[in-house]
């Protein structure tokens, strides 16, 4: 059953075309693995604008989307690198009815990849001054210990809310009373 706003709240029956989870999740995994929304829509059952609807009402939905095509994106640039660096095989067939097989390199990616990752590769070549790594070690140091802190008092809460944590005057009450027994 659905809430549907009219002038009057009403119940309604799901119909089989409505939004689901299950739906969302088949469109996220084609969209993943094609990075085509067209595709992903038409093997979910989902119409696109109800896919546009959703994302831009969903902030859920939206994230998902986006992860989806970034990973259908890295998926895409990693084809497109190995064909860089290793071709495709081209196989021609001879007059004779030979085939000959030759690899072919696309010099047009290649240079579109050079391109693209150039200011990365100049950054990874120059090196930090020391002290610059020595500041940014501390830093990160700092940053880890106030992330475990936070982590630790999350997890006290946490157990406070369970109901596990000690609490004032329970001392070795949370382990069956064995301390207590025992003196």
């Amino acid at each position: 059953m659905t809430l549907v706003a009219s002038k009057r709240p009403q119940l309604r029956k799901k119909a089989a075309r409505d939004w689901s989870k299950d739906k969302a999740a088949k469109f996220l995994s084609v969209l993943a693995e094609t990075c085509n929304v067209s595709e992903a829509c038409r093997r979910s059952g989902v119409p696109m604008t109800v896919a546009y609807r959703r994302r831009k009402m969903d902030a859920g939905f939206r994230a998902g989307w986006a992860e989806a095509i970034a990973a259908a994106y890295q998926r895409l640039e990693l084809v497109l690198l190995d064909r860089a660096f290793n071709g495709t095989e081209k196989v021609t067939t001879r007059r004779d009815g030979s085939e000959e097989r030759m690899r072919e390199y696309p010099n047009q990616l290649g240079l579109m990849l050079l391109r693209m990752h150039r200011d990365t590769a100049m950054e990874a070549d120059s090196e930090l001054p020391a002290e610059d790594v020595d500041e940014i070690r501390e830093r990160l140091v700092r940053k880890l210990q106030r992330l475990k802190k936070r982590n630790e008092e999350q997890e006290a809460r946490r157990a406070e809310l369970r109901g596990d944590a000690p609490r004032d005057g329970d001392h070795g009450e949370c382990d069956g009373g064995t301390a207590a027994q025992g003196a």
